[in-house]
């Protein structure tokens, strides 16, 4: 397994096997030159899965999209020069998500740097302040002292990636020639200690004393906020937060793209629709005493204008030590984890809800009445009812990817609770539209998933289907094809001059032509009952759009005057 050709194999092959037994068992490998003998020491790895992709930016958020579903580091390798600044927006949205990624960039010896040898930039620090961890790895070296180096390097790139907190890391290595795995048998080395990695394994416990401020939230009108989140084990965590509420009687805001409404009998304080019941005045009266945040607030603007309005005693429970409040409100952080707060709550008999959670109740009852009915009144094809629609069609357990712009917020005004288990996932850290295709595709890779997207996010990324044939599983994209920009036509930039051409951006791409082009199944979606039924039985193998045709304005025009009057009547 350790390859003592030359001294990059057995660099190469040192680093590989470092990282397997860390648990890295992904990496994703862009072609090029100066990789070579990192490429050659994972595909030769037996228990690595490699997968090669030729575009650096849709292969770096095909790995972005791996991490995501697995909670593990995924390594990403390309050669130098520009190929890693192609991997520049996924570093972004990894380090603002916190995904673990470990991003390897082959480069240029010293001597051949800053001489015009080609292919060679300024490769240290590429990626700023972004990466958790930053390392310019020595040259390869064939001596053990080197090796023992290596070895504790590529320990600390798994541990940075995953501690204290998730998130990217950089390691930039040099190397010179030969690229190859020529035999150079000159070598001094040719065997290593057998104990040598068992150094590599990752330890890491958390010893600190919990306290909670239990005397200021117990007995106090007050609610749980779960916002953004993608747990390891979604059964847990929506368990966990049940019981945080049973015990302090709060209602819970769940956010669509946290795993609540998809485990809704777990939790039976859910409130999915406070979006539109906010945007009434009576329900904006009932102010509490107490939030408890977990994780980022909800996209939710009514959400976030109604908590800077009122301005409540905020606490905030995210084990990460950023600030988390972008509305600088009233808040306490205590940097901990939902599960370590639960672990403090002893299990009481069930109770009925006091006067502030059954008003609460009371909305979201009254509200979700109205807005499934009005879903199952829509008979033509209207954005609005697609992400409602899939919440009630996928089969149990599957991944769907959200994609950002209107995908996002239809599911945030919509989704309902259910029983359904659905998994989503999403890119919001830094909320742009770029990897969206090769996100989903990185999520549904050995299994079967769903991707939630607009026409210009699945545009932007069309290099995502490059990795057609090396794609293992399935995964269905239904496309809302709107012809630009929906989200622009709900902003007040829509009302100017010159709308359609800079911000709606109009596209005329045959969808079915351009599938055709890469050998993508393409259905044209007529109805709602076709749509169900290709939803509620996804294929084992192969990726498919379901394409909507729908009209931008109309639906702009029907989302304004439905939560104006959805959370009516109150």
């Amino acid at each position: 397994m350790i390859d003592f050709r030359n001294v990059n194999t057995l660099w190469s092959s040192v680093l590989v096997e470092t990282l397997f037994c860390c648990g890295v068992s992904t990496v994703v490998i862009c072609p090029g030159s100066r990789s070579t003998p990192l490429t050659v020491a994972f595909a030769n790895h037996p228990q690595i899965t490699a997968i090669p992709l030729l575009d650096e930016r849709s292969a770096a958020f095909f790995a972005l999209g791996r991490a995501k579903k697995t909670g593990l580091p995924t390594v990403l390798v390309c050669t130098s020069g520009t190929a890693g600044a192609n991997f520049y927006p996924a570093v972004i949205e990894g380090c603002q998500s916190s995904v673990p990624l470990i991003v390897l960039t082959a480069d240029r010896p010293p001597e051949l740097r800053d001489c015009h040898a080609g292919q060679a930039i300024a490769q240290h620090r590429l990626y700023g302040n972004y990466p958790n961890w930053h390392c310019e790895v020595a040259l390869p070296e064939a001596n053990l002292a080197m090796l023992r180096y290596l070895r504790q390097t590529m320990i600390q790139a798994y541990n940075r990636a995953l501690y204290p907190h998730r998130g990217v890391v950089h390691l930039n290595l040099p190397f010179r020639e030969p690229l190859a795995p020529l035999e150079r048998p000159s070598m001094d080395l040719d065997r290593l200690p057998a104990d040598f990695f068992t150094a590599a394994t990752v330890s890491v416990s958390e010893t600190s004393v919990l306290n909670l401020p239990w005397n200021r939230w117990r007995d106090k009108s007050g609610l749980i906020i779960a916002g953004l989140a993608q747990p390891q084990n979604p059964q847990n965590y929506c368990e966990e937060i049940a019981l945080l509420a049973q015990h302090l009687d709060f209602p819970v805001f769940a956010e669509a793209l946290s795993p609540l409404r998809n485990y809704a009998p777990l939790n039976p304080y859910l409130i999915s629709t406070y979006d539109v019941i906010l945007r009434q005045s009576a329900p904006r009266k009932l102010v509490p005493e107490v939030v408890i945040q977990i994780g980022e607030l909800p996209i939710s603007k009514e959400l976030r204008g109604w908590l800077q309005d009122t301005d409540p005693d905020r606490w905030l429970i995210t084990p990460k030590v950023e600030n988390f409040d972008s509305l600088h409100g009233k808040t306490v952080h205590l940097h901990t984890s939902i599960d370590r707060v639960a672990a403090q709550i002893e299990v009481v008999a069930d109770r009925p809800p006091g006067q502030y959670c059954q008003q609460w109740l009371d909305l979201e009852a009254a509200a979700r009445n109205k807005i499934d009915r009005t879903m199952e009144s829509i008979t033509e094809l209207r954005e609005a009812k697609v992400a409602w629609l899939i919440s009630q069609t996928l089969p149990v357990g599957t991944p769907i990817f959200l994609a950002n712009s209107m995908s996002v917020r239809y599911a945030e005004y919509f989704w309902p609770p259910n029983s359904h288990k659905i998994a989503p996932y999403f890119s919001r850290g830094a909320n742009g539209i770029d990897g969206t295709l090769s996100t989903a595709l990185g999520i549904a890779y050995e299994d079967r998933g769903v991707l939630l997207t607009g026409d210009l996010a699945l545009l932007h990324d069309t290099n995502g289907f490059l990795s057609a044939d090396k794609f293992s599983g399935h995964l269905t994209i239904v496309l809302v094809n709107n012809h630009g920009g929906g989200i622009f036509e709900i902003l007040p930039i829509a009302d100017f001059p010159s709308f359609e051409e800079y911000f709606a951006t109009p596209q005329a791409v045959d969808i079915a032509q351009l599938c055709r082009a890469y050998k993508i199944e393409h259905i044209a979606i007529r109805d709602w009952q076709e749509l169900s039924s290709l939803l509620s039985e996804l294929p084992p193998t192969g990726i498919r759009v379901l394409e909507l045709t729908c009209d931008r304005q109309e639906d702009a025009a029907w989302l304004r005057h439905n939560l104006a009057l959805l959370g009516k009547n109150y």
